[in-house]
């Protein structure tokens, strides 16, 4: 067999593509729903750690550090395998949302932290002196900004939240790599594994293209 007869089988390719087409949208429903998940979490996180009382703050920390140091993997096997035995059993799909949510959380409360560490003094003083509540401050002043400087790291987690949805497999999850995978091995062939990786690029490309536009006008913006 030749190269295009190996990887880009027109047959196979068709024959596999409703199997493909399945996966993916489970795939763009799990990453979105795990962003939107990770995001909330991630700002509550973020606030705990700035300015909850010292103990939230400290369980906020370790809370943060061990979700940035364990592997998603492992995280994910925890989730839907060893939660049972404690009475808690989560369906295929909720659980790789739990697991790519609580991690991908502890990276968005850095990135936020960071993007409020960015915003000068100067503004949360004023805002404290115009007599501002705290809800209104960060609402008002600290967010909106903290959220320009969030934008580029920001957009780099997002993509690789839904690139490591390809992990929900292990779970027996029917994404976008879990029905390539089974596909290549009903056919003996490989092209649905180049079909899922053109999938994957149609998902992220325009989420590339549509951040770098909002990144792009928030910068104007800034300086103007």
């Amino acid at each position: 067999m030749n190269l295009a007869d190996t990887f880009f089988n027109a047959g196979v390719l068709a024959d596999s593509i409703g199997s493909l087409l399945a996966g993916f949208r489970l795939t763009a429903l799990l990453g979105a729903t795990s962003l939107v998940l990770a995001t909330a979490l991630g700002l509550l996180l973020v606030v705990l750690r700035l300015y909850a009382v010292k103990p939230l703050r400290w369980a906020a920390i370790a809370l943060i550090d061990v979700l940035r140091a364990i592997p998603l993997l492992v995280l994910l096997v925890i989730v839907y395998y060893a939660l049972p035995f404690v009475g808690l059993r989560l369906p295929p799909f909720w659980a790789a949302t739990a697991a790519l949510s609580l991690v991908a959380s502890a990276y968005i409360a850095e990135t936020f932290r960071a993007g409020i560490e960015a915003v000068p003094a100067g503004q949360v003083e004023a805002a404290r002196a115009l007599g501002l509540s705290w809800p209104r401050m960060m609402t008002d002043i600290v967010l909106p900004q903290a959220i320009r400087f969030t934008i580029p790291p920001g957009t780099g987690i997002a993509i690789s939240l839904i690139k490591d949805t390809a992990l929900a497999s292990v779970v027996a999850m029917p994404d976008l790599l879990k029905q390539a995978t089974q596909a290549q091995a009903y056919y003996a062939n490989p092209t649905p594994l180049i079909g899922a990786a053109m999938l994957y690029l149609l998902l992220l490309l325009p989420l590339v293209r549509v951040v770098s536009a909002i990144e792009n006008r928030a910068s104007r913006r800034g300086a103007r």
